[in-house]
């Protein structure tokens, strides 16, 4: 059925709040990304680093799979109001944390309640989205979500080159407030308008399983994931332990880093709207991500500028990929069913689960830079996982 020209224009206008939404969550979660592992080093190894890691995101994708239920029986907006008055928890429990126990409860509790969050902002965006749009409104949010990212890492290190972790961790939770103020404020605008599917985990991952484009996404999904992973928990111990750069060489580095989050996804979601589709897209992408780990691997020089061009490369194949992973799903599974969207989302704390149990694996053996070269031999499937999707175009 058509949608009207009215409706149309209201849906733009909560594409709009829900774009602002995204922009602010973005920024308090951003804080705290980069500066999570160097925070808990002050308390554990590096190996028990990646093992915190682990254990949070094996409980977030646990968390992950008993979402859709609780969406179906209590409602989206509501379980969004819930999940952020949780994740405010975390952050100001990361700023009392003096000592392993408190660190590890709160790193679990933000590792949980920010995936479940972007799970009930996937499904709000998606509930007033037009499938012929889809690129465009998809990378038009997450251009947002990313000019979030861009703002915080230089400002993150800025705090924390002057010792300043609990002053990150209160700013970060800072910014859930206006964040939960618009959700509450725009309640009419925002509440759920349609009766979400639901039913048992196994057969609605048999039938994910059985569709072969499901399949595929589901998997360059969980290695764009294995990348962040290395990104987020090994980039900053290689770049501040390795190297010896400082945090305030590293705040414009990852900042500008970001940079092609913003400036590529929107023109690759109207390339992949009205002419290519999304595969050569994503062969690009993966392609430049591959290359960029190995340089990871190979680069043993403290040179900023060379690891600032490294890195924003490394970008521009990740913000690829991530934009054609966002419109290709979200063009073939709607809004209304949740056990898709839930298990998709569960590659988010796998592709961490898997980077952090390698970490933990391979720095029984090798130094920090061996694990980039086997993220970048595992990185090589998604070729495989692409071709096997069929185009959208």
């Amino acid at each position: 059925m058509p949608v009207s020209t009215s409706e149309t224009k209201k849906n733009k206008a909560r594409l709009l709040i829900l774009y602002l939404l995204g922009l602010l969550l973005a920024i308090s979660g951003a804080i705290p990304a980069y500066i999570q592992s160097n925070f808990l080093e002050q308390f554990v190894s590096v190996r028990t680093v990646s093992l915190f890691f682990a254990i949070a995101n094996c409980l977030s994708v646990a968390a992950i799979l008993l979402f859709p239920a609780l969406i179906k029986n209590l409602g989206n907006y509501f379980l969004t109001k819930v999940t952020a008055a949780l994740y405010l928890a975390a952050l100001l429990g990361l700023t009392i944390a003096d000592g392993p126990n408190i660190a590890l409860i709160s790193t679990i509790l933000f590792s949980v309640t920010s995936n479940l969050i972007w799970i009930n902002m996937d499904i709000l965006v998606e509930s007033f989205s037009d499938n012929r749009a889809t690129g465009r409104i998809r990378t038009a949010y997450f251009t947002a979500i990313n000019l979030g990212w861009i703002m915080s890492p230089l400002f993150s290190a800025y705090l924390i080159s002057r010792g300043q972790y609990t002053l990150s961790f209160l700013i970060a939770a800072f910014m859930v407030a206006p964040f939960y103020l618009i959700l509450v404020s725009q309640r009419r605008k925002l509440k759920d308008r349609i009766e979400y599917k639901s039913e048992a985990l196994p057969e609605t991952i048999k039938k994910m399983w059985r569709n072969r484009n499901l399949r595929g996404i589901f998997f360059v999904a969980l290695l764009l994931s294995l990348f962040y992973s290395a990104a987020v928990i090994y980039v900053p111990l290689r770049l501040f332990q390795d190297l010896g750069m400082s945090w305030d060489t590293l705040g414009w580095i990852f900042s500008v880093m970001l940079v092609p989050f913003v400036l590529i996804e929107i023109p690759a979601g109207v390339i992949a709207d009205k002419y290519l589709g999304e595969k050569e897209i994503l062969f690009a992408g993966f392609a430049i991500i591959v290359i960029s780990l190995l340089l990871f691997y190979r680069i043993a020089t403290p040179n900023a500028w060379l690891w600032a061009a490294v890195l924003f490369a490394s970008r521009v194949g990740a913000a690829l990929v991530e934009s054609m992973r966002e419109t290709y799903f979200f063009k073939i599974v709607d809004a209304d069913e949740v056990g898709y969207i839930n298990i998709f989302r569960t590659t988010g704390p796998l592709g961490y689960i898997i980077g952090a149990g390698l970490g933990v694996l391979i720095l029984s053996f090798f130094p920090l830079h061996y694990l980039f070269l086997f993220f970048a031999l595992i990185l090589l499937a998604g070729f495989g996982f692409i071709a096997s999707i069929k185009d959208t175009k």
